[in-house]
């Protein structure tokens, strides 16, 4: 979560991007008074800029040296920003921006994808959670921060990135994926099922809790019997509209969250809603709902008794705060936890739902890329995905051992003259694109979590 000075607005979000201070935080010792080490700072800067062998960069040097003190933190949630990536960082939160659409957190070294945001290029191409990027373009991306591999990973609509990941389980995939205009829209709702409304929010920004507003408000007017908000794949954003959000739902009085400075202080932050939304309510969630989409889960659960369906969130349970500087660059730090309404700190550990619900195991099969043609005598983990994706299509093969033998290659035919696509025998780009595109239909006609709290509903309003 981040405090974002500039806008006075409260920001969460696990991926970020941007900023830098300038020399004037490095200041010479005054003789006599004590050593407070920015002495040595100061010495080592001059001792280089004036002896090294070469000319140095003043700007550089500053940058690296900041760099490293917010890296010495060892917080993969704070950062040093330049202004090419403070503006990225901006755009994220408040506008639009054209890339592939994912938002990207470092873990342990290793920077992992949180979410693909709801119809963007990186949902379509099959990114996941916990996806972790090793090479964009062919460059291999270790030792590099978020805010370089997101700088790396966005350009103009319609050029294209490629994208290698290694999803635990199935190994390493590349992507070749065609940047676009990453949606604005935030909230999506709609009435089905019985009478049953739907909103899902992709992710919290400056208008999601206007929209969110009025969709709740659209539902009641059309008498819902209940109402499902889906927070999954929901990277999180602003802790304001979380706030807004929540506070529809809870009572007046009631704690929304708390934030715990390091001296152990509390604030509390509480609903002012006289009037809250008494319209039964279910909250559906997975391992990709993070940072606000959390705060706001554990509040309407906890202070609404709002249940929760669906997977354990990520768990992102702390705050940061961003300060931008006169030359575009900005640094971003953690100040605080933030707590659950009855104080509890999930970092690390997630919000476990009320009814654990998976989705069908072909949710989690590996995809495949679309550039990629497979044939008969290859063998590698791709060839197994595939392998996996015919028989999860019912088309069976007796193994799924990664070598695409000749019963595999009729498969593929048997599966390409039903479907009426070219007949080749191999996993050409337009078999790959349809098998894809028929799991992600079975997907939505066979959302188990959101039958689920369907189900749970119909049986309290029947």
């Amino acid at each position: 979560m981040e405090k974002w000075v500039k806008t006075a607005a409260i920001i969460l979000i696990t991926a970020a991007i941007s900023v830098g201070l300038t020399l004037a935080l490095v200041k010479p010792s005054v003789p006599g008074q004590k050593d407070d080490g920015f002495n040595k700072l100061y010495t080592t800067y001059q001792k280089i800029h004036k002896e090294y062998y070469q000319n140095t960069d003043q700007k550089k040097m500053v940058d690296g040296a900041i760099q490293g003190m917010v890296q010495s933190l060892g917080d993969p949630y704070s950062e040093y920003m330049d202004s090419e990536k403070a503006k990225s960082f901006n755009e994220n939160i408040s506008s639009s921006f054209e890339g592939i659409g994912a938002e990207l957190q470092e873990s342990n070294g290793h920077v992992l994808i949180v979410s693909p945001i709801k119809g963007s290029p990186a949902e379509k191409a099959g990114l996941k959670p916990r996806d972790e990027i090793v090479k964009v373009n062919g460059k291999n991306v270790a030792g590099k921060s978020v805010n370089d591999i997101v700088t790396m990973v966005r350009g103009k609509k319609g050029t294209t990135v490629k994208i290698r990941i290694d999803r635990q389980g199935s190994g390493l995939h590349e992507f070749t994926i065609t940047r676009d205009k990453i949606p604005l829209e935030t909230v999506y709702h709609e009435v089905s099922d019985g009478n049953i409304g739907k909103i899902q929010v992709t992710k919290f920004s400056e208008s999601t809790g206007d929209d969110f507003q009025k969709a709740v408000t659209d539902l009641q007017n059309k008498k819902v019997k209940g109402i499902v908000i889906d927070l999954r794949q929901n990277p999180g954003g602003l802790l304001d509209q979380a706030i807004k959000m929540s506070e529809i739902f809870i009572p007046k009085g009631k704690n929304i969250l708390q934030v715990e400075s390091r001296d152990g202080s509390r604030e509390v932050y509480r609903s002012q809603n006289d009037h809250p939304v008494t319209i039964p309510t279910v909250l559906l969630t997975d391992s990709g709902s993070a940072s606000a989409a959390e705060i706001m889960t554990a509040a309407l659960n906890e202070s609404a008794g709002i249940p929760i369906i669906g997977e354990k969130t990520f768990g992102k349970g702390v705050m940061q705060q961003a300060q931008e500087y006169p030359d575009g660059s900005s640094i971003k730090f953690t100040t605080a936890k933030w707590l659950t309404p009855s104080g509890k700190w999930i970092h690390k550990k997630g919000i476990t739902p009320d009814q654990k619900v998976s989705l069908p195991a072909y949710a989690n099969l590996p995809l495949l890329n679309p550039s990629q043609t497979l044939k008969e005598g290859d063998s590698s983990p791709s060839v197994k995905a595939a392998q996996q994706l015919l028989n999860a299509l019912g088309f069976k093969l007796d193994k799924e051992d990664g070598f695409f033998s000749k019963q595999m290659s009729d498969t593929v035919k048997k599966y390409q003259k039903e479907k009426k696509i070219p007949v080749t025998g191999t996993v050409d780009k337009e078999t790959v694109i349809h098998m894809v595109t028929t799991i992600q239909k079975m997907l939505q006609e066979n959302d188990t979590q959101y039958n689920a709290a369907l189900n749970y509903l119909k049986k309290i309003n029947p």
